[in-house]
């Protein structure tokens, strides 16, 4: 039943991040820009490390487009011209640096150039959450805000580096 749900799920959340990670991109016209020579190829993104007590992680195949966007392909035309395996050993420490813009372990393999592109994207695009939100709640509150959303995002991410650095006194001891 599980596993039912998560095949219904997965694509759709898998979406929502691509839609995500092209309004980013859109954002900045240096960015698309740099991906146009990369039109119809394709990355796999693969999460190593992933716990077996959760479900298992699908690989997420992006091909570029001639926007210099992304789109999800649900069953790769072609072999990948780039690998990506993510350390996902921690999921939610994972998605809580993605939030806070921590760079996660990564290593690639395929293309150099493709790779090094990626890489780049990687360092320096940032989505740029209180610019979005001034257009619906204005500069102000919007700024506000996102402070209380970076202090907020840090704390629980200083909770989860604690929580993944725990060990309860008597595991593992002789």
């Amino acid at each position: 039943m599980l596993k039912y749900w998560m095949n219904l799920a997965t694509p759709a959340a898998q979406d929502r991040m691509i839609l995500l990670l092209n309004h980013v991109l859109s954002r900045e016209s240096h960015a698309t820009a740099r991906l146009l020579p990369f039109s119809g190829r394709s990355v796999v993104l693969h999460l190593q490390n992933w716990p077996a007590l959760l479900p298992a992680a699908p690989d997420l195949v992006l091909l570029v487009t001639p926007a210099g966007l992304f789109e999800r392909q649900a069953v790769p035309d072609t072999v990948a011209a780039l690998r990506i395996e993510l350390d996902a050993a921690n999921p939610a420490l994972l998605a809580l640096g993605a939030l806070l813009g921590d760079r996660p372990s990564v290593s690639v393999q395929g293309d150099a150039s493709f790779a090094g592109e990626i890489s780049w994207l990687m360092e320096n695009l940032r989505w740029d959450i209180e610019d979005d939100l001034a257009g619906i709640v204005g500069p102000a509150a919007a700024h506000q805000l996102s402070v209380w959303g970076r202090s907020a995002a840090s704390g629980v991410a200083a909770l989860a580096r604690g929580a993944a650095a725990f060990k309860p006194a008597g595991r593992g001891a002789a």
